[in-house]
């Protein structure tokens, strides 16, 4: 048997405005991963998928349009074994459309599991173009940002690059307002040359803790992810102004990172928060474990990946974490898990 694994991601700041060309950080929560073995299966059986967690199991050569058959059998073709007697048993211990990067994790766990089996040694840029290809099937026009950071298994500075963004930004949108004109031109302009994603790794001047409260809510990345898309078309001038105080404020977070200033990172996190609501993709259960947080002592806290449900995150000291962990179950968090970035 061959195992592989990969870790969940969490959003720290930048989600949605990541769409649209501005920068975003991820973190990769390292104990907290997705798993894929590989057996070798009886001669002329095909390869057999089984998602043990779900209780489901197909043949992919019945079931080829499903997302995770497509990726095993892309995977297959670049490791140059097309055919292949196998069975592909996936388990995960994150939860499902709750912003933390299931999907990438399990198709990162699928791919790397068959790389190993064959012997080939799968770099993390390569990787990551194959699971990207996997969420487009799952979330129509994902960031990118969830296979980058679950790839590289490190803290990030993400931006997309301009040939891959999706929606573009069109000069007759962007003439709505003067000011949304000239940032479009500028990114463009600063971008022209540069079609694949701009990938840095981010400096941590001090321990992070954060909490992450899973609201329980399930909610399809490609909703919100859609319905932002709507709002933009519909009023394009004032989303670009809102995606780019969101770009501003995750510059400002990179430093406050850097440095190790937690209370400036925490207002960082509460404003990103406000201009998230504004985009309407919060929800009343996100909103109950952020105040909840913040109440209770967090430095900052803010809803986490495309919203609609899912997690938010509470930036805290060891201090703090008792009461804040108290407070965000007593507000309905299904569950609260803690990881420390340094």
């Amino acid at each position: 048997m061959t195992t592989a694994s990969a870790p969940a991601k969490l959003i720290l700041c930048g989600e949605h405005a990541v769409v649209y060309g501005r920068p975003a950080i991820a973190l990769p929560l390292a104990d907290l991963r997705a798993f894929a073995s590989v057996e070798p299966a009886a001669p002329g059986a095909g390869l057999r998928l089984v998602a043990a967690d779900l209780g489901s199991a197909w043949d992919v050569a019945a079931n080829p349009e499903r997302p995770l058959s497509e990726l095993a059998l892309a995977t297959l073709a670049y490791l140059g074994r097309p055919t292949a007697d196998l069975t592909l048993t996936l388990r995960s211990a994150i939860p499902i459309a709750s912003g933390m990067g299931s999907g990438a994790a399990l198709g990162t766990a699928l791919a790397r599991a068959l790389a190993d089996w064959a012997g080939v040694a799968l770099a993390p840029a390569q990787l990551s173009k194959l699971v990207y290809a996997s969420e487009r099937r799952y979330h129509g026009t994902p960031s990118g940002i969830d296979n980058t950071v679950v790839a590289f298994e490190q803290a990030i500075w993400f931006e997309r690059g301009l040939d891959d963004r999706r929606p573009t930004t069109d000069d007759r949108a962007a003439s709505a307002s003067p000011s949304g004109r000239s940032s479009v031109v500028r990114r463009r302009s600063s971008a022209t040359h540069r079609s694949s994603p701009l990938i840095e790794p981010i400096a941590i001047g001090a321990p992070l803790t954060l909490l992450v409260g899973d609201t329980g809510v399930r909610s399809a990345t490609m909703l919100p992810v859609g319905a932002v898309r709507e709002r933009w078309q519909a009023e394009p001038a004032v989303y670009e102004a809102r995606f780019d105080a969101i770009g501003a404020l995750v510059a400002q977070a990179r430093v406050a990172l850097a440095t190790g200033d937690s209370a400036l990172l925490g207002r960082l996190l509460d404003s990103n928060q406000r201009l998230l609501e504004q985009l309407g993709v919060s929800s009343p259960e996100l909103e109950r474990l952020v105040a909840a947080a913040r109440a209770a002592g967090a430095l900052g806290a803010k809803l986490s990946g495309a919203g609609w449900g899912g997690v938010m995150l509470a930036l805290v000291t060891p201090q703090t974490r008792p009461a804040v962990e108290a407070a965000l179950r007593a507000a309905g968090a299904t569950q609260v898990l803690a990881t420390t970035v340094s």
